[in-house]
């Protein structure tokens, strides 16, 4: 991912007086703009839990994460703040992606949206199928949800090592990934909360008609909604649906569209200027100081608040909310006796088949059944191989099949096998992907 255009344009002119800038801030945004970094720091951090927790310190590993920590009042283990109020952050931003995608995105025309959708219904149904037959009356049946996600950076990231891909592909992994989300945010909503409140609901509720009516009437101050916001993850949170759900639908509310056209600006800009440099010969210092002020407005007018936001949070959730979950949830303790009890756990089966065999076959089943019955249509570069590869590479739960464990698994001894056998489909669907579609590609 390129450092965002706005960003870019604003350090360049940094760059000219500010030394630090120059040695330091342009490099850093340049590094971690470089595509596969933000997926190497969230696999280094899984990397560091697995031996942390697997090393003679193994218990401060666990106790670290379940220090209580108290803010305003709410007080909650480490481990949940991360989980419960970080990825709240984190399903904010996949909130904003996914109404990016249904407004100007891939998903925004029925027919080229089709194809990714159909393959993500695909690429749920057929992994929970797996896992709830091989759970079928067992005490972990309840956990069907978790080989249904799809790790949109880490496939992302293993797409753009191979050489040689159709571009059309990259955008079929994205709106797959994008429509698979949204379908693990309804399956959290609806399958993973046991106990409902209705009194916080409608408080969440009111919360977000107050925003909706606020965006109306022109109230434009994003600390007034950032209030409202958490508002509505704190009354979401003690309603009992998963705070998380409350980042989703804060995301959808955000605009995606400028209410400034880059043409608009053009037009009325020019005028402005003219009237600015009228003013300067003028001496008119009053005169210029508001044509700036304007332009300024407009400036600002002609990005759209979820462009804003994202710029701002993206990096941050990326290089902190995400790693900070995965080091406190990657953490599995590995020993003989604990490979040999996964070996015989229909649990762990269920996930890795799901993950591994589920993804691929669930992915390209529903895409050919869709252009068999002429609902979709492949685009012009993407052959069914290249299908089938994406569906491997999809099998990458990791973020997502991490987090609905942890929701499914109150048990420490099925959450375990759950994550380790996470851990391992990732891995090798990774790996397998990666020589597939390398492969792939080069036969063209």
């Amino acid at each position: 991912m390129a450092i965002p255009a706005r960003t870019l344009g604003e350090l360049k002119l940094q760059v000219r007086e500010s030394l630090i800038t120059r040695a330091l801030q342009l490099p850093i945004q340049q590094f971690i703009h470089t595509q596969g970094v933000s997926s190497a720091f969230l696999l280094a951090a899984a990397v560091i839990a697995l031996i942390w927790a697997n090393s003679p310190w193994s218990a401060s590993y666990d106790h670290i994460w379940h220090v209580p920590l108290t803010l305003s009042g709410l007080r909650l283990p480490i481990h949940e703040w991360i989980n419960d109020a970080l990825m709240a952050l984190f399903f904010f931003l996949v909130g904003m992606e996914i109404k990016q995608e249904l407004v100007h995105g891939e998903l925004a025309d029925l027919r080229r949206a089709s194809l990714p959708i159909c393959g993500g219904l695909g690429g749920m149904i057929v992994p929970a199928l797996i896992y709830a037959a091989l759970n079928h009356g067992k005490a972990g049946a309840h956990g069907w949800g978790v080989p249904m996600a799809t790790d949109i950076a880490f496939s992302l990231g293993v797409l753009a090592l191979v050489k040689g891909v159709p571009p059309e592909l990259k955008v079929f992994l994205l709106s797959l990934a994008i429509a698979d989300d949204m379908g693990a945010i309804g399956v959290i909503a609806v399958f993973y909360t046991d106990t409902l409140h209705l009194n916080y609901l409608l408080i969440a509720v009111l919360l977000i008609v107050i925003i909706l009516l606020c965006r109306r009437i022109g109230i434009n101050r994003q600390i007034f909604y950032a209030t409202l916001g958490v508002g509505v993850w704190l009354a979401t949170l003690r309603s009992g649906i998963h705070a998380t759900i409350a980042g989703v639908i804060l995301g959808l509310l955000v605009p995606v569209t400028s209410s400034v056209s880059f043409g608009q600006f053009g037009e009325v800009c020019g005028g402005m200027l003219e009237d600015f440099k009228q003013a300067r010969a003028a001496d008119d210092t009053a005169r210029a100081s508001r044509q700036l002020g304007a332009m300024e407005y407009l400036i600002a007018s002609t990005e759209s608040p979820a462009d804003r936001i994202t710029r701002k949070l993206h990096d941050w959730i990326a290089f902190l909310v995400l790693p900070l979950f995965a080091l406190s949830n990657a953490g599995v303790t590995f020993s003989v006796t604990t490979w040999k009890s996964l070996l015989h756990s229909p649990l762990a089966w269920g996930v890795l088949l799901g993950l591994l065999i589920g993804k691929p076959l669930g992915i390209t089943g529903a895409c050919w059944i869709a252009v068999k019955l002429k609902i979709a249509q492949l685009p012009g570069t993407v052959q069914w191989k290249h299908i089938a590869s994406v569906g491997t590479i999809a099998g990458i739960g990791f973020t997502v099949s991490l987090f609905i464990s942890a929701l499914a698994f109150p048990d420490p001894t099925q959450l375990d096998a759950a994550k380790t056998a996470v851990l391992t489909a990732s891995l090798l669907a990774g790996v397998c992907g990666y020589f597939v579609l390398g492969r792939t590609a080069r036969r063209g």
